[in-house]
């Protein structure tokens, strides 16, 4: 079988690919990928199905601010660990457990103050916002919740860093599964609602941080001193991670925070589903990511950047390829698991799933002038950029199109995402002389 294969185009370079750590760990990190987005996927086809359009628009909003929440309250903490603590375990391991400790503090932080501010500003926020006050209960669960997902992502980050695939995959694959088992279960009781669905995705992001704590985490972190040493250096480096985060995070849900204002709970629901159905592309995104990226950071050359680019990018246009094949299978089965009050919905998944896939193929370019180049800056001023055209694509093609108009200003930003950082990547390894400030 062996020399058969061999004598198939590309099966040279596929056999090399293949038998690269890089692959390996992807393919652990995919594996888990496919089975955790597969279970967040039929949580998210239950709590919808069960909820109905409307009521389930509701929950989107609630859960998609959770999550801008918790991206801007990282302040880039999980993006520096990555960074230091892959960087540093093996050479100086006090030193990365300095920044273990030193990240836990600030998300431990920040945490309490989001959940004091979230809970003092909900009502205005759902009415003077949204102009839906009915959202001021979920909206209060959420800001707690966001300070759980901070957590939560403190471990998946270290787990990351350290390059445990099998612990990030499983802590992950755990959760979702369990949350899927449980909303289940609260449904046959008939206590499902929006406010339960948030209380229980709350609840299981500070469990998993507590079992991450208690069983996957280096023990000797927390015991460390004079964790502030390192503060200056994780800062610095941090200052336009985090520009970038609050910017970019902002600009990437801004498609459904106007929805949510000009738009009926009905149609926010029709597009939260469409935005569902493709919401394991980023995650592929997330697992090649968690690979690739402390791979990048410990390279100390340009030939061997290219060299391993070269792989990963063979493999995500692959999955690219593999995205698109999938569309006429979605298409048939958004009614069987969502049910008819949901088929609107198709042409939406449509136009987000080429935006998504346009986000896949970026990766290589993306990890690399975030790890490799070091020049988190690049990645704020774009974020600007795409934060403007978006406000501008939203405000123009939603009130017209509506849930298509939505999709639309997404998937126009993924791509304009995708084209700009090509281009400056491309113009860096043809003129090495451009310094970096």
């Amino acid at each position: 079988m062996k020399r058969y294969l061999a004598r198939l185009p590309g099966y040279t370079n596929w056999e090399k690919i293949s038998s690269t750590a890089t692959f390996r760990h992807s393919l652990v990190t995919f594996i888990g990928t496919v089975i955790n987005g597969g279970l967040g996927a039929a949580f998210y086809i239950v709590v919808a199905r069960f909820l109905g359009p409307s009521t389930y628009g509701l929950l989107s909003v609630s859960l998609v601010t959770l999550t801008l929440v918790s991206d801007i309250g990282d302040l880039g903490t999980s993006t520096g660990l990555v960074r230091f603590v892959g960087k540093y375990v093996y050479s100086e391991p006090g030193k990365a457990y300095r920044f273990l400790k030193l990240g836990l503090k600030i998300k431990l932080f920040v945490g309490l103050f989001i959940m004091i501010l979230g809970w003092i500003f909900a009502p205005y926020i759902a009415g003077v916002i949204f102009s839906k006050v009915e959202l001021t209960t979920p909206l209060r669960i959420a800001f707690i919740g966001s300070a759980g997902y901070l957590l939560f992502t403190f471990a998946t980050s270290v787990l990351q860093a350290l390059q445990r695939f099998w612990a990030w995959s499983g802590l992950q694959i755990a959760s979702n599964g369990l949350r899927l088992i449980l909303v289940i279960l609260i449904f046959y009781l008939g206590f499902l609602g929006v406010n339960s669905a948030l209380i229980l995705n709350t609840v299981l992001a500070y469990l998993g941080f507590l079992v991450s704590i208690l069983l996957l985490l280096p023990k000797g972190f927390i015991k460390v001193n004079n964790e502030n040493s390192v503060a200056k250096e994780l800062f610095h480096y941090n200052k336009w991670v985090t520009l970038f985060a609050a910017v970019s995070a902002i600009g990437a849900r801004l498609d459904t925070f106007i929805s949510a204002r000009l738009l009926t709970a009905v149609e926010i629901g029709i597009y939260a589903a469409a935005s569902q159905l493709v919401q394991i592309v980023p995650q592929i995104v997330v697992a090649i990511s968690t690979v690739v990226a402390p791979r990048m950071a410990g390279m100390g050359d340009i030939k061997a950047l290219l060299s391993y680019m070269k792989k990963v990018q063979i493999m995500v246009l692959g999955l690219a390829f593999l995205g698109l094949a999938s569309i006429p299978v979605v298409i048939y089965i958004i009614p069987l698991l969502y049910g008819n009050a949901y088929l609107e919905s198709i042409p939406a998944f449509i136009i987000l799933l080429i935006g998504m896939l346009a986000f896949t193929i970026s990766i290589p370019v993306h990890n690399s002038i975030f790890y490799y180049f070091s020049y988190p800056k690049f990645f704020f001023f774009l974020s600007v950029a795409h934060l403007l055209l978006v406000a501008i694509l939203g405000f123009t093609f939603i009130p017209i199109y509506g849930v298509i108009g939505a999709a639309l200003t997404f998937s126009i930003g993924q791509i304009f995402n995708f084209i700009v950082p090509t281009i400056w990547f491309l113009r860096k390894i043809h003129h090495p002389q451009i310094t970096i400030q």
